[in-house]
């Protein structure tokens, strides 16, 4: 291994976030020239990247719209980028969805839509159904953001307060073509939880939406009661012959981003195994259970020999107890790191391939070996910041922040624990 251990993590980091770069992946999908318009719609922290690799490729007319994350914008000269509030949603978001609805409205049979949906799609899209307003969905989308619901859950509900999410943006572009290109940031790469799915067809119902509400004792406005109680609520369903016209394809993953770590590992040298690219649960739960599967690598080379290095990706939850920042990445970490008790040999590396762990503009953290005992020196209680739910200030704290700035894509959370030697002795201290 040439690289040391932080400068690696980085680096396959690093790898992950520019295999799903838009420049990549989007020109081999691009359709062939329609006999009308090409216009070009779409959301997410991905889509403006998108749009210009659009651009960049398409010796035709085009035009259209899409929304991104505040500072996320790419400059385009055909295809307008509007920049608004990401997790919880804004008034320019709305603003934007409505343009976006009208713009697949105005679609005619020789017309061909290109829909550029990544991650972050739902709070850049935030048209309410008739009966709520942009209110009713910021307060339920922080009630969601820290009840602890997986993103499946949190879109289901979504969707069936939305006036444009559920496959009624694709329902709103018939009969023009409609072709969905899409970077997944969700377990599984279901395309109904990427954006909460607006172009493509949903099995699931209104009742389902409201019982997850009850399960985490989210208490709703009058208003989003009476929505989801009403059948209009109902989103399109897989079979809704207005999807006829309609195809969606996933042009980048997960997966790929921990294949191309990988290749990075494996040239330095080491052994790579993929745990998973779709886990979830409670960020500190996850982050027990892999200091654990660590620990049993360093100290009994089972059910891998060291050097090796343990890469994971998908996306946990964090339910809020605390008054701390928060962030799934380093929560995951924090726990890792006290379940690892300064464990010799081992480091590790969170992060979101957006940039954005939680609501704060970094994407995670490092831990190494001697994360506890530098907290201890500088005062702080590794146990205490995590009940705080403050992984962010716990690792800021310690100049261990992974910043990467806007990434310009999205493949949801990324985690690599490095083990570099089988341990002598195991180290049980009471962090």
């Amino acid at each position: 291994m040439s690289l040391t251990p932080r400068l690696l993590l980085r680096a396959l980091f690093d790898a992950a976030i520019a295999a799903a770069q838009p420049a990549l992946c989007v020109p081999p999908h691009l359709p062939p020239p329609p006999k009308g318009r090409l216009i070009v719609i779409g959301a997410g922290k991905a889509s403006a990247a998108m749009a210009r690799a659009v651009e960049d490729h398409w010796q035709g007319a085009l035009e259209g719209l899409v929304v991104t994350r505040y500072g996320y914008a790419v400059p385009c000269s055909r295809i307008e980028i509007v920049e608004a509030a990401h997790p919880v949603p804004d008034a320019a978001g709305l603003a934007a969805a409505q343009r976006v609805l009208a713009l697949a409205h105005s679609a005619g049979p020789d017309d061909t839509v290109l829909c550029l949906i990544s991650g972050g799609g739902s709070a850049l899209l935030p048209l309410p159904l008739n009966g709520l307003t942009l209110g009713d969905k910021q307060q339920l989308s922080r009630a969601l953001l820290a009840s602890g619901a997986t993103i499946t859950e949190m879109n289901t509900v979504r969707r069936h307060l939305s006036a444009i999410k559920g496959g009624r943006l694709a329902a709103a572009a018939y009969p023009a073509k409609l072709i969905t290109l899409m970077i997944s940031d969700v377990p599984g790469d279901n395309p109904t939880d990427i954006a909460s799915g607006p172009t493509v067809g949903d099995a699931t119902t209104s009742a389902d939406a409201l019982a997850i509400l009850r399960h985490y004792g989210i208490a709703v406005s009058p208003a989003v009661e009476a929505v989801l109680q009403d059948d209009a609520s109902e989103t399109v369903k897989p079979n809704d012959p207005r999807l006829a016209r309609s195809e969606a394809k996933i042009i980048a993953a997960p997966q790929m981003a921990l294949e191309a770590a990988a290749k990075i590992a494996h040239a330095e040298g080491l052994a790579v195994h993929i745990l998973g690219d779709a886990i979830e649960g409670e960020a500190r739960d996850v982050g027990k259970v892999m200091a654990g599967i660590a620990l049993q690598v360093a100290a009994r080379q089972q059910p891998f020999t060291p050097p090796c290095v343990l890469l994971s990706g998908g996306e946990t939850t964090v339910t809020v107890r605390g008054k701390g920042r928060g962030g799934r990445n380093v929560e995951f970490l924090l726990a890792l790191a006290i379940a690892l008790g300064g464990q010799p040999g081992i480091w590790a590396l969170a992060g979101d391939t957006d940039g954005v762990d939680g609501q704060e503009e970094i994407a995670g953290a490092v831990a190494a070996p001697d994360t506890l005992e530098r907290a201890f020196q500088a005062g702080i209680r590794p146990l205490e910041a995590l009940a705080n739910n403050d992984g962010h200030g716990f690792f800021g704290t310690l100049g261990d922040a992974v910043v990467t700035g806007a990434t310009l894509t999205n493949v949801n959370d990324f985690r690599a624990i490095l083990i570099t030697a089988p341990c002598r002795q195991m180290i049980f201290a009471p962090f």
